[in-house]
């Protein structure tokens, strides 16, 4: 039986390579995009799919963009991200706010709106986390707090949800090549060249394991480091 999945971030990077693997096995898809064109390209990249108009950086959009959503979901997968560096002392309020938003009050709003599909499912949910969700480096403050936070979100909703069947995993990529780091290496003024990074497909690979192990075992933190060269 085709399984029912709710993406956020499936436009680039990790989010589009999760979303095409599990489209092209047959999956249903329901993907979270920030505006009526948004979801309009990636209607048409997918066939078939839902897609739902919701902008992640105001998470109380969230609430009404949902009754297209079937009432069961198996996979509630977090993708979308937002990246902004800087110290401390030059950071503006709207670099934190943002990314708190995006990255830590979004996923915690939809997860609990759609808690009750996935509790319908004995589903899970997956957060695609960081390295910075563990540990951060200089110029990396806020960004990482969002991430240490979804960790933190993961760890709880993990023990609460278990006695509905509900599975959490938290995916910790090292850097990948996607738009995202392009950005990150333009803050920082680096040189970016994709090749020296892990592959979005690699992580993918990594999200659709955890999804489609058997119901007797949990994939909860799960690492994905660049391998050697």
């Amino acid at each position: 039986m085709a399984l029912t999945h709710v993406i956020t971030g499936a436009g680039s990077g990790i989010g589009a390579a999760v979303a095409r693997r599990l489209h092209d096995r047959g999956d249903r898809l329901v993907l979270v995009a920030r505006s009526a064109e948004r979801a309009a390209d990636l209607a048409r990249d997918h066939p078939g799919s839902v897609t739902v108009v919701a902008d992640l950086a105001d998470p109380a959009s969230l609430d009404g963009a949902l009754a297209d959503v079937p009432e069961r979901v198996d996979t509630v997968i977090h993708s979308a991200g937002l990246a902004r560096l800087g110290p401390v002392a030059d950071l503006a309020l709207d670099d934190w706010t943002s990314q708190l938003a995006i990255n830590l009050v979004a996923p915690a709003e939809l997860t609990r709106l759609l808690l009750p599909r996935v509790r319908a499912a004995r589903g899970q949910i997956v957060f695609v986390n960081s390295g910075a969700g563990n540990f951060a480096h200089p110029h990396w403050s806020a960004y990482a707090a969002t991430k240490h936070g979804l960790r933190a979100l993961a760890d709880a909703l993990r023990a609460e949800e278990s006695a509905h069947g509900v599975r959490v995993t938290s995916i910790y990529p090292g850097r990948t090549a996607t738009p995202m780091q392009a950005a990150v290496h333009a803050q920082e003024g680096a040189a970016y060249d994709p090749s020296r990074f892990i592959d979005p497909a690699s992580v993918a690979t990594a999200i659709v394991t955890a999804i489609d192990l058997p119901r007797d075992a949990a994939m909860t933190d799960v690492s994905v480091k660049p391998g050697p060269r």
